[in-house]
């Protein structure tokens, strides 16, 4: 059982009119206990009583003094102002003894707090009424413990309005003053501090601001200047609050702002917040912890039941169902068909099989049909058995055939007798004449219509068919897509530097090109003999070199010797040969070119290098130099002796003052008995080959500049004269094409690896790419062959692009680029990408046709050469001109 609260005796004459409301305990419906019925008292009590059975005394003395303090006086002089919701009956009497100590003295300043609460209590209530533990009935609704324990849910809330009213007789809604309260503490930081006075300086560390006489900065930037209790220890603050309680000045409930360096009054709200918190309670006094209950009940329509009825409607459910759109395309579709009819849509049959049952028995003969509907064909297809074939549709009647055409369709008299002397089937319209009528009335039946039927029928009968389709495809989607020639930058596209010897009236043939590794010089080799070194930047010519005198001591020496000479022809004696062949050493550190001109291969050192590539050029020729008349260091029982002898050229005096002499650090080799016809170094600068096409097994020589010898690699001469050679950039190969053929040999081996078969009939140029996989070939009849060794002997690619005979192809070093000279005075350029992964195939793409030369005496483009490190190409033609054409 509840217990009893205990009544304290307090003196009449002690307790002042205005202080009754805040003395007496409230009930729970806001009111005093001494107002009201009886029924209200013992409700009242015995929800004091049941809250107070689960609190201890010791443990209210306890709490009390662990709770979080505003003030010193805090519970000293206010506990008797404010209610405590939940406290023991202890407190109770304690409180009641406090405020009967109170002196007189204080009477004034208790008058002016209790009607601060009043205002307080007038517009916000403090105390909420208890639910009652309730039960629900059968009926879902709550069932009383007690009859006078529970207040009716209207009556209670037409209390608490009436609570609301102040004692002035000002009524205000409960509704919109229990929201004002509510949200009357829900203010950020900028709210409070509308006027931007207050301290913005955000985290940093008060301390930073001790030695200053500011705290920080306002929202306007000037300075928030300390106040004088900003210094304050907590005990000179303690004091400060006890001299303001007895001097009566401001609030005894003063907090300090640290952030601001000022002293805050904290209003009766705040108060009241705090209380509430310490007690245990909700902070807002207007918060209703126990509202109604409201009766909920499940049922099958949501709308009696209450559930989900505040709900929002799906988005489907205003928008078209895609079920039905198709459920409606699949009737529609069948009763395109036929399948179906209105009827069975409809309802009014249920099955599809009954119409068909009902309509055998009846006759469909008179019934209306289309007779040109041209559905027979259709029907006959779709039949079983073999396959249907329709004949052959008649063409269709022409203007010929009116019955009234046009002038040039009628015959005369001279066409007429032509025709008659023709069969049927040649004439123009067979056994039909052309005629013109007035009218239509006035044709006649055409007299050769059944002959023509029948020729047909029996065309038709005798004539065997067979049914073809005709695929059905675009030219254009058979041709392959390749990239657009701008996204394949870089690439030759504007010539830029003409190289023009000075003082020369007549134009030479320039035979053949070739670039210095670094891409500084280029060097040319023409028509009459003459090498000629020029500077790529400038298109100045540095030096020339006249070969014909260098042949011309090489032969004087082989006579001193007492050779035998072979039979020559009249071009074999004359003077002036041409540079065949001309190609810079790859080495960088060897400053050397090597020229073929009739039956020598001449060394030249070009002094271009410093002094350190100087000395190695010099140590590369050291060799080549000692060289007396017996050969160099060739082994006399070797074949190559036979076939090669190496001499050294002096310096002496030559005939024509206007060409620089050759270099003493030269060299000659090349095979005694024929013209060599290409030259080709290995990519480390020691080795080089030599072609002579009429030498027999002694065509391909092999030889070493360091150690001034050659070899003979091959005894006999099979499978036609060799063209030109060539090693591989990466393994010990050798290509040696011959007209129709590229043979790769294994030097180490000494065995044909391979042999690919070219299709051209004459092959004039061969290069190999850097990857050393992929070898192209240019022929004298228009063909540039792309090989991939990987794959077969045939050409991978057959390129056709020019309209005369090719002279020149070649790779670039480093960009993916291909060019290829012609007769007909362009040089192609081609985008040709080798990729790493051996399932793709290369790609190339034709992107540029370069008009370098014109055509002279049958000959245009001679020869072409990539710079080494730019995507540059110079050209050089039968006009005499040399062109550097670069990527602008």
């Amino acid at each position: 059982m509840a217990r009893k609260k205990k009544q304290t005796p307090q003196p009449e004459e002690d307790v002042d009119e205005e202080e009754a409301p805040a003395m007496e305990p409230a009930d729970s419906d806001g009111a005093s206990s001494s107002s009201g019925d009886d029924d209200g008292d013992d409700s009242s009590e015995e929800e004091y009583d049941s809250a107070a059975e689960h609190e201890h005394d010791d443990d209210d003395r306890s709490a009390d003094d662990d709770d979080p303090q505003v003030s010193d006086d805090y519970y000293d002089d206010d506990d008797d102002e404010f209610e405590e919701q939940g406290s023991s009956d202890d407190d109770e009497d304690d409180r009641a003894e406090r405020q009967g100590s109170i002196d007189d003295d204080d009477d004034d300043d208790d008058d002016e707090e209790v009607e601060i609460l009043d205002e307080i209590d007038v517009d916000a209530p403090r105390a909420w009424p208890a639910m009652g533990k309730t039960k629900r009935g059968a009926d879902g609704r709550g069932k009383e413990k007690e009859a006078g324990a529970t207040i009716e849910s209207g009556q209670r809330e037409q209390r608490n309005n009436d609570k609301m009213i102040g004692e002035g007789g000002a009524s205000s809604s409960s509704a919109a003053d229990v929201a004002k309260w509510m949200h009357a503490d829900d203010l950020s930081s900028d709210d409070e501090d509308g006027d931007g006075a207050g301290n913005r300086i955000g985290r940093v560390p008060l301390h930073w601001y001790d030695d200053h006489e500011h705290i920080g900065y306002d929202a306007h930037g000037d300075k928030v200047i300390k106040s004088s209790s900003a210094n304050k220890d907590l005990l000179d603050r303690a004091l400060d609050a006890e001299d303001r309680l007895e001097n009566n000045k401001g609030n005894k409930f003063t907090v300090h702002d640290a952030l601001n360096a000022k002293d805050v009054e904290l209003t009766p709200r705040q108060i009241e917040l705090v209380r509430r918190l310490q007690s245990g309670a909700y902070a807002h006094p207007e918060h209703d912890a126990h509202p109604d209950y409201v009766d909920y009940y499940s049922g099958v329509d949501p709308m009696k039941s209450g559930l989900n009825s505040d709900r929002y409607e799906k988005k489907s459910r205003f928008q078209p169902s895609k079920w039905e759109k198709l459920q409606v395309r699949r009737l529609l579709h069948r009763l395109k068909c036929g399948s179906i009819s209105m009827d069975f849509l409809e309802g009014k049959v249920r099955d599809m099989n009954d119409l068909v049952k009902r309509g055998e028995g009846e006759d469909d003969t008179d019934r209306p049909f289309a007779l040109w509907k041209g559905d027979e064909e259709d029907e006959l297809a779709l039949r079983k058995g073999p396959q249907h074939m329709p004949a052959p549709k008649v063409p269709p009647p022409g203007h010929a055939y009116s019955y009234n055409p046009p002038e040039e369709y009628l015959p005369n008299e001279e066409e007429l007798r032509e025709w008659a002397e023709l069969d049927p089937e040649d004439r123009p319209h067979g056994h039909f004449v052309p005629q013109k009528f007035a009218n239509l009335r006035s044709v006649g039946a055409y007299e050769h219509s059944v002959k023509e039927r029948f020729e047909r029928c029996l065309d038709l009968y005798l004539c065997p068919r067979a049914m073809k389709r005709r695929l059905n495809i675009d030219p254009e989607s058979l041709v392959p897509r390749l990239p657009r020639a701008s996204d394949l930058r870089p690439f030759p596209t504007t010539r830029c530097v003409r190289y023009v010897v000075p003082n020369r009236k007549e134009h030479v043939v320039v035979r053949c090109l070739t670039v210095s590794p670094d891409g500084q010089f280029l060097a040319s080799g023409d028509e009459d003999g003459v090498v000629r070194l020029w500077e790529v930047q400038t298109g100045r010519l540095l030096r020339s070199w006249n070969l014909m005198e260098a042949v011309d001591i090489g032969e004087e020496k082989k006579n001193e010797k007492g050779e035998e000479e072979d039979d020559a022809s009249d071009d074999d004696k004359s003077k002036t040969k041409p540079i065949a062949s001309l190609e810079w050493n790859p080495s960088r550190s060897h400053h050397v070119l090597l020229a073929a001109v009739g039956k020598c291969a001449v060394v030249i050192s070009t002094g271009t290098g410093g002094p350190d590539e100087s000395e190695v050029t010099d140590a590369l020729l050291s060799s080549a130099l000692s060289c007396k008349n017996g050969g160099g260091n060739i082994s006399s029982e070797s074949r190559a002796a036979k076939a090669v002898s190496w001499t050294s050229l002096k310096k002496r005096k030559f005939e024509s003052s206007s060409d620089a002499p050759v270099s003493a650090f030269g060299g000659r080799s090349g095979p005694v008995r024929r013209d060599v016809a290409s030259v080709k170094w290995h990519r480390k600068g020691d080795y080089f080959v030599t072609v002579s096409p009429k030498a027999g097994a002694a065509a391909v020589l092999i030889h070493q500049l360091s150690k001034a010898s050659s070899q003979q690699p091959f005894g006999k001469n099979k499978g036609g004269e060799a063209q030109l050679a060539c090693f591989h950039p990466r393994k010990p190969f050798l290509f040696v094409a011959t007209k129709e053929h590229i043979k790769v040999y294994h030097l180490v081996k000494q065995a044909m690896v391979k042999r690919l078969m070219s299709g051209c009939r004459h092959i004039s140029s061969l290069d190999v790419h850097g990857s050393g996989d992929h070898v192209v070939a240019g022929g004298l009849d228009r063909r540039l062959a792309w090989f991939d060794l990987d794959l077969s002997s045939a050409p991978y690619k057959t390129l056709r692009y020019h309209e005369k005979a090719i002279r020149s192809v070649g790779f670039h070093p480093r960009y993916p680029l291909m060019a290829s000279a012609s007769d007909d005075g362009t040089v192609h350029v081609f985008h040709a990408t080798v990729y790493s992964d051996l399932m793709r195939n290369p790609l190339i793409v034709p992107v540029k046709v370069l008009r370098a030369h014109t055509v002279t005496s049958g000959l245009g483009a001679l020869g072409a050469v990539f710079h080494p490190t730019q995507p540059w190409l110079f050209s050089g033609g039968a006009d005499g001109n040399i062109h550097l054409f670069q990527d602008l």
